[in-house]
């Protein structure tokens, strides 16, 4: 059996670590494994499913708490369990750091991920990650991304022209990503929704995802249509209690539903009648993604790459736009009716188990 390392901060409930989930439970386990090497101490949100697929979870410190530290933990995982194979899941170039530690434990093959289309961060850290893009031709053999803006921002657009840099789709199991009515008009009781028009949006609280323009957005649609009501799906992220206070603030408390994190994400989906994302970047959102594959209408920002549109329900709009003219845009969209969309993801090779394939030939280097 051949077994994979993968290097991510968390294995939460976020964008990259869900991929990474698909993927596992997607594989042929009697030929390969996928272990996962964290920096959370607490208990990551996909472990217990992790440890019941026969996969291993490591903890160590991350680089900021000590580079010492983290090279000698990390070499030694690698070392003693003689991981060949080590995929390094990063929104940055800097990356490059893990997987240099990892060829010179032994690893055989090294792979990097593209997880965004930016950080957001300083003119000092772009620059270190400008330079370290230098360094990934000599320690990193398999470079994917699952967008061609997540690419070109890990590994340089030159890096994808010239087919260094595979794009991977962010795939779904589209027998579990579908439309449920019942589940639906369950939920919307559960939550108290029903006879309310439903804005719905799945992702962390940070600055990435424009929380506090969607509340001005849903603000605007609320003057629109008295019964709409927003539902956040996710959690985590270092301005929840922010956005929570910005609520009460402008009196939007009795019209916004804050679900946690969920692990019934395609149910939520199917309880939406819209689905808004106003993100200042992203790689290629799973959200997008999964939304589309039941059949819901998207209306999101043209930050994002127009390869998130799978099935034509995906409408664009600029930041620049006030959030009167989202709000026009996203009710037109929430009328729309739901679209069956199975075949546009077949056909696009958006479904798991080609992308299953794509990704054995590229980190293994063999046909599944």
């Amino acid at each position: 059996m051949k077994r994979l390392l993968c290097i991510i901060a968390t294995m939460n409930s976020g964008g990259a670590e869900t991929f990474l989930m698909k993927l596992y439970r997607t594989l042929d386990r009697t030929k390969y494994q996928m272990d996962f090497c964290v920096n959370l101490r607490e208990e990551n949100f996909y472990e217990k499913e992790i440890s019941n697929l026969g996969g291993k979870i490591y903890c160590i410190p991350p680089k900021s708490a000590g580079v010492k530290e983290w090279k000698e933990k990390l070499t030694d995982i690698i070392k003693t369990n003689r991981y060949d194979y080590v995929l390094r899941i990063t929104s940055n170039a800097a990356g490059f750091m893990d997987l240099m530690v990892a060829k010179k434990a032994g690893a055989k093959i090294t792979s990097a991920r593209s997880s965004n289309s930016s950080d957001g961060t300083g003119i000092k850290a772009k620059l270190i990650h400008r330079l370290s893009r230098v360094l990934y031709g000599k320690y990193v053999d398999v470079k994917f991304a699952p967008s061609d803006l997540a690419a070109e921002y890990t590994f340089g657009k030159n890096s994808l022209e010239k087919g260094r840099a595979t794009i991977l789709h962010n795939a779904v199991d589209l027998d579990t990503y579908k439309f449920y009515p019942q589940e639906r008009e369950a939920l919307r009781k559960e939550f108290g929704l029903e006879g309310k028009l439903v804005v719905g949006h799945i992702g962390r609280f940070m600055t990435q995802k424009n929380h506090k323009f969607l509340l001005e957005v849903f603000s605007e649609i609320k003057k629109m249509h008295s019964d709409a009501v927003l539902l956040l799906v996710g959690g985590n992220g270092n301005l929840e209690g922010e956005i929570k206070q910005r609520v009460v603030d402008m009196k939007l408390q009795d019209d916004v539903v804050f679900a946690g994190v969920r692990s019934d994400v395609p149910q939520l989906l199917s309880v939406m009648d819209v689905f808004v994302m106003p993100s200042f970047y992203e790689g290629m959102p799973n959200t997008v993604i999964e939304a589309q594959s039941t059949g819901l209408s998207c209306v999101i920002a043209d930050t994002i790459t127009k390869q998130a549109n799978i099935t034509g329900l995906v409408e664009y709009l600029s930041l620049d736009e006030s959030a009167e003219y989202w709000a026009q845009k996203s009710l037109e969209a929430a009328k729309k009716e739901r679209k069956e969309t199975k075949q546009d993801f077949i056909n696009a090779k958006y479904d798991i188990e080609s992308v299953t394939k794509e990704f054995v030939r590229l980190v293994f280097g063999e046909e599944n």
